[in-house]
């Protein structure tokens, strides 16, 4: 079994205490208006997926490929819009709203986001070289990465080579990470430890791959937002009281 995950924006960091008083740091993430907006099916496209949206965006600021497509499916444009690949139990009909809810607490996670970017840096900090002997005639080049090449042959930098260059702005995987609890009310996961990228972050949360998991809502755990059904229900409880 494999479920669908979820697209979650980052709000950030806090504490919070679990029954015997202990603090734990936690991650603050947003479900929002996440909800299924498509579908990939084995006989039409070769594999099986859900298709989420999160965030509603004004068609002015969708690209056109993209509005398209989400007229052709009858469903709102949005702004962050991510594939999950799933099992063929755990597919979600289209126009299901998520929810907070589609993780159970105690659970494990795997979250992806894009890190945080710090600019060009050298190689002592991008990738924690040692540098070199402050004595001995060295002068001036404490903090550089010595040769990079070969001579005769082959003659060049090889690909990969560890130098300076951009740091972070690359897309980063945590995993294991402990759901520490939810708000349903607030659309909340509260997630034990960092998650890479700022605040504001997109940030994709699944159920863990490396770990095994019990009593899961499959395919997920709705919240309905139709107030009409729930006037509805409380008017015929009354009447047949």
């Amino acid at each position: 079994m494999k479920r669908s995950g979820l697209i979650t924006t980052k709000i950030g960091m806090t504490r919070l205490y679990d029954d015997g008083g202990v603090a734990h740091p936690v991650t603050v993430l947003a479900v929002g208006d996440c909800a299924v907006i498509g579908n990939r099916t084995q006989e039409k496209n070769g594999y099986v997926a859900n298709i989420l949206g999160l965030r509603e965006a004004k068609a002015k600021h969708v690209a056109k490929p993209q509005l398209v497509a989400a007229e052709k499916a009858g469903v709102k444009p949005y702004r962050k819009v991510v594939e999950f690949r799933v099992s063929d139990d755990c597919i979600i009909p289209v126009g299901t709203a998520l929810s907070a809810s589609h993780f159970v607490v105690g659970q494990f996670v795997d979250v992806q986001a894009t890190s945080k970017g710090k600019g060009f840096q050298g190689a002592m900090k991008r990738h924690n070289f040692g540098g070199k002997e402050a004595t001995h005639g060295v002068l001036k080049a404490h903090r550089s990465i010595g040769g990079t090449g070969m001579r005769e042959w082959p003659g060049r930098v090889l690909k990969g080579k560890k130098m300076a260059g951009q740091m972070g702005n690359e897309t980063v995987t945590v995993q294991n990470l402990k759901v520490f609890g939810t708000d349903e009310a607030e659309n909340l996961i509260f997630v034990e430890g960092a998650v890479p990228g700022s605040n504001g972050t997109f940030v994709l949360v699944t159920d863990a791959i490396k770990k095994e998991h019990k009593d899961l809502p499959v395919p997920t755990k709705s919240v309905s937002t139709d107030p009409v059904e729930t006037e509805t229900a409380t008017e015929t409880e009354a009447v047949a009281e």
